[in-house]
């Protein structure tokens, strides 16, 4: 395989973890990172290690010029087979009377908007309607889309049910133009993210709510990911994979 995948927020967790995995699948891979350059970095390194292939591009998917500027650099580096919509933010826990329309705006511009708008970049690429040869979008979305998250950060689970409905009638869309696209429910994974929410130990403490009684890994994610985004995954599209231990 020499074709390229793109994986937004992959310098860390989740978007770390699917970053290996895929340049270990063959893939040539583009790390999108927001801020953290050093991170991204250490991915790069990591695959060239492995003697796999991949860059760091900066890219807050916030920002429309990010993200066009992130496929076209993408486009030097080879042809799109893949794009992991991963790159996402959360915000302290707050009760829906205590948040800010800026909050909002931030929490829906980057999780839901930024999402659609890199899907846009790649079905430009992929899609046989625009010449190309198709591919696969995998969405990263959350258990929380279905629980709600009362008390925490509903608006946070309202992006991932905005994320879940985005995936099913992308895939209705493209999908009779060589294009996939799923996603993932992670549930409860040990990742940095919960420190964004000032609760950085909450996958620990919440641990005995899973029926499995314990947190997932971000590898367990980006299997499922990898998974998705194979040819052993020929005939999945428009499907929202629970990763989530059973919660």
């Amino acid at each position: 395989m020499n074709s390229v995948a793109i994986v937004t927020g992959g310098s860390r967790g989740i978007g770390r973890a699917t970053s290996l995995a895929a340049a270990k699948r063959g893939y040539k891979v583009v790390v999108g990172y927001a801020s953290n350059k050093a991170a991204a970095d250490e991915v790069v390194a990591a695959v060239e290690a492995s003697n796999g292939k991949a860059i760091a591009v900066k890219c807050d998917v916030g920002i429309e010029a990010d993200i066009v500027h992130l496929f076209k650099e993408a486009d030097k580096f080879g042809k799109l087979g893949a794009l992991v919509n991963n790159a996402g933010v959360v915000d302290k826990t707050a009760r829906v009377d205590q948040m800010s329309a800026e909050r909002l705006a931030r929490m829906m511009n980057i999780n839901v908007v930024g999402s659609i708008l890199c899907a846009r970049e790649a079905v430009k690429r992929m899609s046989t309607a625009h010449g190309g040869e198709g591919g696969v979008i995998v969405n990263l979305s959350s258990v929380a889309a279905t629980l709600g998250s009362p008390g925490l950060y509903v608006d946070y689970a309202a992006s991932k049910g905005a994320i879940d409905t985005f995936t099913v009638g992308l895939a209705r869309e493209v999908s009779s133009e060589g294009i996939r696209v799923n996603a993932i429910r992670p549930g409860l994974i040990d990742t940095d993210i919960h420190a964004s929410g000032g609760e950085p130990d909450r996958a620990q403490k919440l641990a005995h709510t899973v029926p499995m009684k314990r947190v997932g890994t971000a590898d367990e994610i980006a299997n499922a990911v990898i998974w998705l985004m194979s040819d052993e995954a020929s005939y999945v599209t428009g499907t929202i994979f629970d990763v989530s231990g059973g919660r």
